[in-house]
């Protein structure tokens, strides 16, 4: 004969456990100059944290904005390297796609070297602009019309070319065979491809990258958080926006070199989601 148990629980004598976090995607299309922080650091502790799952989509600002235009990007949230790329995005002719974004840090735009180059010790101890001309000197950048950072270094190499006279500065600003994607220029450096590219601090310092400053600029990233429009996973992009401009958020991007606005600068506030408006 068989036997059938049936066990009952004593009320009380198992613990409630603690409420699940919730779980599913975040999409994020950021300035390719995060890729490293966001993917590496950043989308880690907001896992943990929130149960969510970040999943970064990098390039150019400006590509990104056309992309989203265009129908070829779709996402939740989008950084920004440059608060202007937003306009690009408002009003019912751009799709209406951003309504608010708050500008939350910057990072300068540095000169990233090569310790391996054989003009390392001459970045180190002379004037960037005396050295970048040397005859085989290898240098990168990034697409200024798909990228804010290479709109701020062709800067850097006119100002420099004028306030100091140096001719082929000018020739390296309008030259295309140092352009490379902003994803792919960080990667080019460590191979040993080039000698130095201009980054901002952020990057260099998420791929310990070695730095000199720009001496005689004072050009800068500066970043912006928004929710898109339409967003098809609303609640995961919110929480991700509390997250990156919360405290732990804010400590990880100051430990990278983003200086911090506190409180985010914002444009467009009475759009804000009501769960963020204390943050902004």
């Amino acid at each position: 004969m068989s036997l059938g148990l049936s066990v009952a629980t004593a009320p009380g004598s198992v613990a409630a456990s603690a409420s699940p976090l919730p779980s599913g995607p975040v999409d994020v299309l950021s300035a390719g100059s995060l890729q490293d922080l966001l993917q590496q650091q950043i989308g880690p502790a907001f896992q943990k944290a929130s149960g969510y799952t970040l999943n970064d989509t990098s390039m150019g600002s400006d590509a990104i904005a056309n992309g989203i235009k265009g129908g070829t990007l779709q996402g939740d949230v989008f950084i920004s390297a440059s608060p202007a790329v937003n306009d690009a995005l408002e009003g019912t002719v751009n799709g209406n796609w951003v309504s608010w974004y708050g500008e939350f840090g910057s990072s300068p735009l540095v000169l990233g070297y090569n310790p391996s180059s054989r003009f390392a010790e001459a970045l180190r101890t002379k004037p960037w602009y005396d050295v970048i001309d040397q005859p085989g000197f290898l240098i990168g950048r990034t697409d200024p019309t798909t990228d804010p950072k290479g709109v701020l270094a062709v800067t850097a190499l006119d100002q420099a070319a004028k306030m100091h006279h140096i001719e082929a500065l000018k020739a390296i600003a309008s030259s295309t065979s140092n352009v490379y994607p902003e994803t792919s220029l960080v990667g080019q450096l460590q191979a040993g491809q080039l000698d130095a590219g201009f980054f901002y601090g952020v990057e260099a310092a998420a791929a310990d990258i070695k730095t000199v400053p720009l001496t005689g600029t004072h050009l800068a990233g500066d970043y912006t958080i928004t929710v898109l429009n339409r967003a098809p996973h609303d609640a995961s992009a919110r929480a991700f926006v509390a997250f990156l401009l919360g405290g732990a958020g804010r400590k990880i991007l100051e430990r990278n070199g983003i200086v911090a606005i506190t409180p985010p600068k914002l444009s467009g506030g009475s759009s804000v989601p009501k769960d963020l408006k204390g943050l902004l």
